[in-house]
């Protein structure tokens, strides 16, 4: 069976770091995630809200790098929760807990710092990471000397094989 969610969307508010009182770190947000079609009545895309909670070290992530209004995927499983209400009801909630967490924008579309040096994904070891400076000889994210990201092919290597 297979239980395995990825969704897109905005943060409502700013996610909090608390801890159990075993000492894990857990954060819960929201994810304000619109639909791929338009009312037929307004014209407009509607807009689920969708509740997210992290665990451990993709908690401490999202909280130390993530804000209100920034853009985030969140992958994992889908956990439908049944709880009381306090008029002893019985209830039902859907969240996805995420494995892990990444930027769903760069940090150009937030700010006009030029800061654009935001870590990588939680969740993906650092030896899985694209390596430009291995590949290109240059800073993370673009070749030395060339700021296109595209590193310059040399007339001597022959027929390419595609």
């Amino acid at each position: 069976m297979l239980n395995r969610i990825i969704i897109m969307g905005r943060l409502v508010r700013d996610p909090e770091l608390r801890t159990t009182q075993s000492g894990v770190a857990v954060t819960s947000f929201t994810l304000a995630v619109d639909r791929d079609f338009k009312s037929r009545d307004s014209g407009e895309k509607a807009t689920d809200f969708i509740d997210v909670v992290a665990w451990r070290n993709t908690a401490e992530f999202v909280c130390k790098y993530f804000s209100k209004g920034r853009m985030a995927i969140a992958e994992g499983r889908l956990q439908i929760r049944d709880w009381k209400d306090r008029d002893g009801n019985n209830r039902r909630s859907a969240e996805v807990v995420a494995d892990n967490v990444y930027f769903g924008d760069s940090k150009r579309d937030n700010s006009s710092s030029g800061d654009y040096g935001s870590p990588p994904p939680y969740g993906v070891p650092a030896q899985s990471q694209p390596s430009y400076n291995q590949s290109y000889g240059g800073g993370y994210g673009a070749p030395s000397g060339d700021s296109s990201g595209f590193a310059e092919i040399d007339d001597q290597d022959g027929d390419l094989p595609f």
